[in-house]
């Protein structure tokens, strides 16, 4: 099976599903921040082995609780995807962390309060761009 084969793209999918539920739901660690998120899944072509990116929104601590319990709850989280999905090997999870959700909620804050700001100058940004037009 090819590494972007349809089945695998269908296996990563399922795989994220259901580990989002399982981690959603079914973990009671209180490490875990209730702000946890699987990002993207990438499972083996031979399904032996597993990557799943997890974002936590939230500071550091939070992010490394939440990795921590986790990381605790491996075996946990591999018997319930066994038990759910019916593959021919149930795949070792390793948890990395992602920021691209943090980021994109950073960013966001950041060009509202740019806009916010420039509207308290009058729109001053927009008159210098139309200036520089003019000398072009």
């Amino acid at each position: 099976m090819r590494k972007n084969s349809i089945k695998n793209t269908r296996i990563n999918g399922e795989v994220q599903r259901v580990l989002a539920e399982i981690i959603r739901g079914d973990i009671k660690d209180p490490r875990i921040s209730p702000w946890t998120s699987v990002v993207a899944v990438e499972v083996a072509p031979d399904l032996k082995s597993c990557k799943a990116w997890i974002s936590v929104l939230g500071d550091d601590e939070a992010r490394q609780n939440t990795l921590q319990g986790l990381k605790s709850a491996e075996g946990y989280i591999k018997r319930q995807l066994a038990r759910i999905i019916n593959l021919r090997n149930t795949p070792d999870i390793t948890f990395v962390a992602d920021q691209s959700i943090e980021y994109g909620v950073n960013m966001s804050r950041r060009i509202d309060e740019v806009i916010a700001l420039d509207e308290e100058r009058g729109g001053a940004a927009t008159e210098s761009k139309d200036e520089l037009d003019s000398r072009m």
